[in-house]
């Protein structure tokens, strides 16, 4: 008993003394953003990039937007490669030796993202610890700390030509977790680290099913298909019956929309759901208040933040602005500058603020994933939303999806064709697509004025997918589990027409 007060006296501390430094760059976020940028410039002005562009002369905001350009990953790659090999001050202080490998769900190639000590621990580490402190905050009552969290991350490999590590950022993240926090993880270090996704799922089962599980991490796919197996294996109605003691979904990776309803239903209980947003670049974003939607963007994990407003970014226009320009409501795609040594780098993903006082963010997308073949700039959280809503109106459930442009022919006109593997089935699959069509045309009004009288537009396609398409499809490329993902949305139709194939098999 004195150990268990003495542990929560020490967690209420660090609550409390956390709780002070967010709401100081709440109050004070353009200046918490404009010092951190000059503190990461003096630290890595002697490096061969910051040499090359100049860190040392740079005195203002405006400086450091004429002097570094904005780069993508392949504009990048040439100096993670020197810094893989073992240079040292590439762009970064020292010798890097962690990369997170990125499989991406735009390219078949792998990106490699520098993990530096700084981003280890005052970004992915101190994000961890405030995912939970904003979490205990909000709910003083909670149990959290007397039972297990149970995660699901990817596996680590060594790099062995350069001796550099890599693999998933959850792998880097657990292998170099202090022994405390094991303790109050499952399943254990090994079975985390393992890499062939079957053997792996087998063996978490196997430790968890036993252990008194209080909190869920991981991304939501991946997690549900965890959940289903271990009632498979134990025979329980429900995951509740399980882990009564289950509190808190700390979620992150994809959006939860098609989720949601799934995990009421195989839970079978009440918990908290708690959105987090995190990316291999970085963590970014906390959800801080009960039931909310929004996330907090945290301010002081390293990284300062530009925004590219998206209603030029397709016709070229790539001028960032920083914090204190964005407007609500809004797309923009976010560049991030990172004590990872990532410079003005385009991340891929695109938010939408949905406060500025404090700064809340939502994710709407992926610069890459839209459907935009007509004009019709079509993104994934019109997608999100346009399908909760046919799912309540038609009593369905959704696991995954895809959707591409069907082209125009000389016959016929152009069209958006969808595949969704639905775990409950639409009462009407017509009028299915009907409500998830019109709540489009309502949310996007390029996609209306596309759809007015099917000038340009026809009716979209819906195919309703066999049972574990989407999970075959990831498995025959590769890509089970971890932190792979499947692509929501094409401009072309890259994606759709394999699973269209392997739909008819």
């Amino acid at each position: 008993m004195a150990t268990k007060a003495l542990f929560n006296s020490v967690v209420n501390w660090f609550i409390l003394q956390r709780m002070d430094q967010i709401e100081h760059f709440i109050k004070y976020p353009v200046e918490t953003q404009e010092g951190l940028l000059f503190s990461q410039l003096f630290h890595a002005e002697e490096t061969e990039y910051g040499q090359k562009y100049g860190f040392s002369t740079i005195a203002n905001y405006k400086d450091f937007q004429k002097k570094v350009p904005i780069v993508c990953y392949e504009d990048f790659e040439p100096y993670i490669e020197r810094a893989r090999q073992g240079h040292k001050d590439v762009f970064w202080p020292g010798v890097i030796k962690q990369f997170a490998k990125s499989s991406g769900t735009t390219n078949a190639k792998s990106k490699y993202i520098p993990i530096t000590t700084e981003s280890l621990e005052d970004c992915h580490y101190k994000a961890g610890k405030d995912m939970v402190a904003l979490y205990v905050n909000n709910h003083p009552e909670s149990e959290l700390f007397q039972h297990k969290n149970l995660r699901l991350g990817g596996s680590a490999e060594i790099y062995q030509d350069f001796n550099t590590k890599f693999g998933d950022l959850s792998a880097i993240l657990i292998e170099n977790l202090p022994f405390w926090v094991e303790i109050i993880n499952t399943p254990s270090k090994k079975t985390s680290l393992m890499s062939e996704w079957e053997t792996k799922m087998k063996a978490i089962i196997g430790e968890v099913k036993n252990e008194d599980v209080g909190s869920l991490t991981g991304v939501p796919s991946w997690m549900m298909v965890l959940l289903q197996r271990t009632l498979q294996e134990t025979g329980k109605n429900n995951i509740g019956e399980l882990w009564p003691n289950l509190e808190v979904f700390f979620h992150g990776g994809i959006s939860f929309k098609p989720y949601k309803n799934q995990y009421k239903e195989i839970i079978g209980k009440e918990i908290r759901y708690y959105e987090i947003y995190n990316a291999s670049e970085g963590f970014f974003g906390i959800q801080d208040q009960a039931g909310s939607d929004e996330m907090l963007l945290m301010l002081d994990y390293g990284i300062f933040y530009e925004f590219i407003p998206m209603d030029g970014y397709y016709s070229g226009s790539r001028n960032a602005i920083p914090i204190s320009e964005v407007e609500i409501n809004k797309n923009y795609a976010v560049v991030i500058t990172t004590n990872g040594g990532l410079w003005r780098y385009l991340i891929g993903d695109t938010v939408k603020f949905t406060s500025i006082k404090p700064y809340r963010i939502k994710v709407s997308g992926r610069t890459k994933h839209y459907i935009n073949a007509f004009g019709e700039e079509l993104m994934i959280d019109n997608v999100e939303t346009a399908l909760k809503i046919a799912c309540e109106h038609l009593n369905a459930s959704i696991s995954d999806y895809t959707g591409a442009p069907v082209f125009m022919t000389n016959s016929s006109k152009g069209c958006h064709e969808w595949i969704f593997e639905f775990t409950k089935q639409p009462t009407c699959i017509d009028e299915f697509t009907d409500v998830f069509d019109q709540t489009l045309k309502t949310l996007n009004s390029d996609y209306e004025a596309k759809r007015y009288n099917d000038i340009t537009l026809r009716k979209p396609i819906i195919h309703s997918a066999k049972p574990n398409l989407f999970y075959e499809w990831m498995a025959s490329r590769g890509k089970l589990g971890g932190q792979n993902k499947v692509p929501r949305l094409s401009n072309d139709r890259e994606y759709i027409d394999p699973l269209l194939a392997l739909n008819q098999e």
